[in-house]
């Protein structure tokens, strides 16, 4: 089992999930609003929408109240968190679907939107296309796709100066100095961290069109691309 897979199977570290991407990701709540304004701009009303990455379920609650019609399809690897998912959605838990896997465990679709969020930097690159390459084919023709990450300047020294941001951003949220040290230890050590060009030529490659940036928070940014 990897460290990322321990921690999320950790029941501590699970119970205390939904309180740590608001202090550790930079602009996280409004993140969420507009990958929901992003979707619903091609998402029907009615709208089926796969959410990869979905344990924990806080994107999922958000979509689910920005869109009262829209149902979804959550896939994440940790029985956790997808219970805690579930928790999280509370009454509109009947809107959502979970599915304990990857991506090939995802329904075939097709769907009218996908997300991703927070998820493709615990992936190598080579997974990273091939998960691409999988969601863009469950999609509907044009069918927009949201995700966010870490992505940073190459270059050590540039690299250095934005992690290093990203760690007063998490002293400055409250996290002790020396967690927030190791937070930028693991990141830099333990996440395969690519360029916002290198996560652009990815979208392109798995067939998608159009890939625009949305959000940056220091280390953090966001794209909406469509199929």
């Amino acid at each position: 089992m990897t460290d990322i897979q321990a921690m999320f199977s950790d029941p501590q570290a699970v119970a205390n999930y939904t309180e740590g991407p608001p202090r550790f990701v930079p602009g996280y709540n409004a993140m969420l609003s507009m990958a929901a304004i992003l979707l619903a701009e091609r998402a029907r009303e009615d709208a089926r929408i796969l959410v990869l990455g979905a344990g924990g379920g806080l994107e999922l609650r958000m979509f689910a109240q920005a869109q009262p019609r829209w149902s979804f399809d959550g896939v994440d690897p940790s029985a956790a968190m997808l219970a805690l998912a579930a928790q999280t959605l509370g009454p509109l838990a009947s809107r959502a679907r979970l599915h304990q896997g990857y991506i090939d465990d995802a329904p075939e679709g097709p769907f009218d939107g996908a997300s991703c969020l927070l998820t493709l930097h615990f992936v190598d690159i080579a997974e990273r296309r091939r998960i691409a390459s999988e969601i863009r084919r469950r999609l509907k023709p044009r069918a927009p796709f949201v995700v966010a990450h870490l992505s940073a300047p190459d270059g050590d020294e540039e690299r250095a100066r934005w992690l290093s941001r990203y760690s007063a951003f998490l002293a400055f949220s409250g996290v002790e100095p020396d967690k927030a040290a190791a937070a930028r230890d693991a990141v830099t050590h333990h996440l395969e961290i690519l360029t916002p060009a290198a996560d652009e030529a990815i979208l392109r490659d798995a067939g998608f069109a159009e890939p625009a940036l949305f959000y940056t928070g220091f280390t953090f940014r966001g794209w909406v691309a469509y199929a």
